[in-house]
């Protein structure tokens, strides 16, 4: 398939194996600084567990890697994750170390910074668009900056709450469970059983044992020395996030460009690109710096994506409107959504709009985790032409099967006879050229779940 990138060929016991960290957390029951909140609601959350989530949930099979502790909250955490339909036998119950646990003040996550491990809360003001948009100074590659973590969705807000005054968020993950992972207790059979293997940034920030063992994961291709079947495509999540790193062993920015460069999909925002590399000049620029990975898809946040593969010209995909409740896990549903695009052998640019509706559905919902829309209801809209597609606003319980309204002047999808390519850039190639900024309708719009 042209432009589509590296596919899945093989069959082994499951489609994408996630490895990372998920941690139990609590929610506070009315907004407020953690010295006043009088409550808190238990949930959970970790990038590496929500892609595996919202793959299962989306019917394909995962598996999610881990260590947590023989406590409660592992019981939790485990318990939870299997719920939604993903494999969890192979996560190793830790008898001597915790599960990690952190606490968000207001439902949001603190955009800006995060607090080293086990240290006081970070505050920071809320962004409308989702986690974090970088801003500040440009560090060289492999200096440490306090910018946020990455531009998550590559989707447009049309409303979105009220930001709050004060955030605090408090992790509880120094000596965890899952910090203890290496390659000695994680069996190399147990990650590389699926067509692809997640892996994100954060689990290299954790600790030495946990950067030891990305880098098996990512350098180490089974195939590539003894001539056997190859190993899982690597997916990896750069994930930028600050205040981890200002603890662990070895400059960030270096890191994480060490692991892209051996992954055969990467996922990395603008901004993070900017903070972790000092890399500026938009997708193209981005390309230019990491050349290796297979496909590198590029987020802009609120304009969209771009997606390159291999020499080709990127492919950019437009931001989707919607009505924001919650900006918290949406870039862990945009990768899954392109994931589950890639295990089906889907155009790019077809992948970037499953990613696209992916985060939407849960930037409409509370929580990290949300019902994907079902794939018949996903296919239609992703099969809309590029006037439709635009003109799309999507509202809480679209995903849940509300039936899309077309209205005037936006056309249904494409038909084989329309003689355009799948793989088209809008306008005249370049990023956000039609995309509207304002939020506001032009009467020309699909509004779904509104």
């Amino acid at each position: 398939m042209t432009g589509a990138g590296p596919t899945v060929t093989t069959t082994p016991e499951t489609d994408v194996v996630c490895l990372g960290e998920s941690m139990v957390t609590f929610l506070p029951s009315r907004p407020g600084p953690l010295a006043d909140v009088p409550s808190f609601e238990r949930t959970i959350g970790g990038a590496e567990s929500n892609v595996a989530c919202a793959l299962a949930r989306a019917g394909h099979r995962a598996r999610w890697v881990s260590r947590v502790g023989t406590d409660g909250f592992g019981d939790h955490l485990v318990r939870t994750i299997a719920a939604h339909g993903v494999d969890t036998t192979a996560v190793a119950r830790d008898p001597e170390r915790p599960t990690g646990i952190y606490f968000r003040t207001d439902g949001e996550r603190a955009t800006g910074t995060e607090p080293a491990i086990g240290s006081e809360s970070a505050t920071g003001s809320e962004s409308a668009t989702g986690p974090g948009s970088a801003t500040g100074t440009e560090p060289a590659i492999g200096s440490e900056s306090a910018t946020g973590p990455g531009s998550a969705t590559g989707t447009e807000p049309v409303t979105s709450p009220e930001p709050a005054p004060f955030s605090e968020v408090v992790y509880y993950r120094a000596g965890s469970a899952a910090s203890a992972m290496s390659p000695a207790n994680v069996p190399p059979h147990a990650a590389r059983a699926g067509h692809i293997l997640h892996l994100t940034g954060i689990t290299a920030a954790l600790s030495a044992d946990c950067l030891a063992l990305l880098r098996t994961l990512t350098s180490a291709r089974p195939a590539a020395a003894s001539g056997s079947e190859p190993g899982p495509l690597v997916s990896f999540d750069v994930n930028y996030r600050v205040g981890l790193w200002r603890t662990a062993p070895e400059p960030g920015g270096q890191v994480l460009g060490e692991l892209a460069r051996h992954s055969d999909i990467v996922f990395v925002g603008e901004d993070e690109a900017a903070a972790a590399w000092g890399v500026t000049g938009g997708p193209d620029a981005v390309r230019e710096a990491l050349p290796e990975p297979a496909v590198l898809v590029v987020k802009q946040g609120s304009l969209g994506a771009t997606a390159f593969v291999g020499e080709s010209a990127g492919v950019f995909a437009p931001a989707l409107r919607v009505d924001v409740v919650s900006p918290v896990g949406a870039g862990d549903a945009f990768a899954a959504g392109f994931l589950a695009g890639t295990l089906r052998g889907l155009p790019v640019r077809e992948r970037l709009r499953h990613g696209h509706l992916s985060a939407a559905a849960v930037l409409t919902a509370a929580g990290d985790l949300a019902a994907p829309p079902a794939r018949e209801a996903a296919d239609r809209l992703v099969a809309l032409d590029d006037a439709a597609w635009e003109a799309l606003r999507l509202g809480p319980g679209w995903s849940a099967g509300t039936p899309p309204r077309t209205l005037p002047g936006a056309r249904g999808p494409k038909t084989a006879d329309d003689g355009q390519s799948g793989e088209g850039q809008p306008g005249d190639g370049q990023p956000g050229d039609d995309q509207r900024g304002d939020g506001q309708s032009d009467g020309t719009q699909a509004e779904v779940g509104a």
